[in-house]
């Protein structure tokens, strides 16, 4: 499908503004001007995208890592965001599975505007429809993490293809994450591994036990250790979500010979030679691929959204939100953005109403 993303506006809509939040000047949170409270004009809906009227965001570490270090380009305002739920307002004319009144959740392109705004266009393709047993914040908490965790599993390590001779088991660094949160549960919920999930405090521990982890190991320990005294064998699987080039040597060293091992954070240097013997395969997973460059499956995202509904709608996947913040704002944004940029969060952080 061929889709015209950019509208253009007319009098009307130049003459309609809405509440968003953005920066002009990227630096740290403390800054006046890393985050501030604008107005900017309404779009309109073309080709593939749907119109959302925002109530609820989540705040994730690419939130952060654009503000310290990327401009907006030619000196408009740069709106960040990705997470969203909201209510479908237009629908472009090539949109076929949404309407006007729908109620949808999402994590948009990087390449566009972002959801900290009162209204935001997305391409249908990578909506689905908003659990109808949450409310907007708890629904905000889940689409980027979830479709990051989903794609690293199922799309890069391929878990349901076993590994000979290993023990059939995921380990995952940084359980008590945002995507660690709901790896865990996607992990119980959509295969037959033994779940391992990493966390170093008590009350991490205790998260991630009753996310339905089989075995909790202390990151802030050697790893490669604590897995062998689990006793099951060592894992097919390592999904990394935190400090990968500080764990790399333990991983290499537990993982089972032809393992699989994704990691989604960007460690500085990588030494993947420390897999070579082994014959480990590593991936990289980024969900923002499949929009970035328009690859023929990026209505997989709008499906495993779905999917994702169904299990929280049947009770089995439950929503990572641990705080919530109102309304949207920039003040809020930036108790958000410090909460996840000090790497101590637990679940997810979500901002709610304008």
């Amino acid at each position: 499908m061929i889709c015209v993303l950019i509208a253009h506006p007319s009098d009307t809509q130049l003459e309609t503004l809405m509440k968003a939040v953005g920066y002009k000047v990227p630096g740290p949170i403390a800054e006046d001007a890393a985050l501030v409270d604008i107005d900017l004009p309404r779009p309109v809906a073309a080709g593939c995208d749907i119109l959302v009227e925002v109530k609820a965001v989540s705040v994730n570490p690419v939130d952060y890592k654009i503000r310290n270090g990327t401009p907006p380009a030619n000196g408009d305002w740069k709106v960040l965001g990705w997470d969203a739920a909201g209510i479908v307002r237009e629908v472009g004319p090539d949109v076929t599975q949404f309407e006007s009144g729908d109620e949808v959740y999402y994590a948009g392109s990087i390449t566009r505007p972002g959801t900290n705004a009162q209204f935001h266009l997305v391409d249908a393709r990578i909506v689905g429809g908003k659990p109808a047993s949450l409310d907007w914040a708890e629904a905000a908490a889940l689409p980027l993490t979830a479709l990051t965790a989903w794609e690293a599993m199922f799309d890069r390590l391929d878990v349901a293809k076993p590994v000979p001779g290993a023990a059939p088991a995921i380990l995952i660094i940084g359980g008590a994450g945002g995507v660690g949160s709901i790896a865990v549960q996607i992990a119980r919920q959509r295969t037959d591994l033994t779940v391992i999930s990493s966390a170093s405090r008590p009350e991490t521990q205790e998260w991630v036990k009753g996310l339905g982890a089989h075995h909790v190991i202390d990151h802030s320990r050697p790893l490669a250790a604590q897995i062998e005294e689990l006793g099951i064998g060592a894992p097919a699987f390592v999904f990394s979500t935190t400090h990968t080039e500080q764990h790399a040597p333990e991983i290499a060293e537990l993982i089972a010979p032809q393992g699989r091992f994704a990691f989604i954070d960007d460690p500085k240097a990588f030494d993947v030679m420390l897999f070579k013997r082994k014959a480990v395969s590593i991936h990289h997973e980024l969900m923002f691929t499949r929009s970035l460059y328009g690859t023929p499956d990026m209505d997989e995202q709008g499906k495993i959204l779905n999917a994702l509904a169904a299990l929280v709608d049947d009770g089995k996947i439950r929503t990572t939100l641990t705080e919530k913040l109102s309304p949207i704002n920039a003040a809020n944004l930036k108790v958000a953005h410090a909460l996840s940029e000090s790497g101590a969060a637990r679940g997810k952080i979500v901002l709610e109403g304008f």
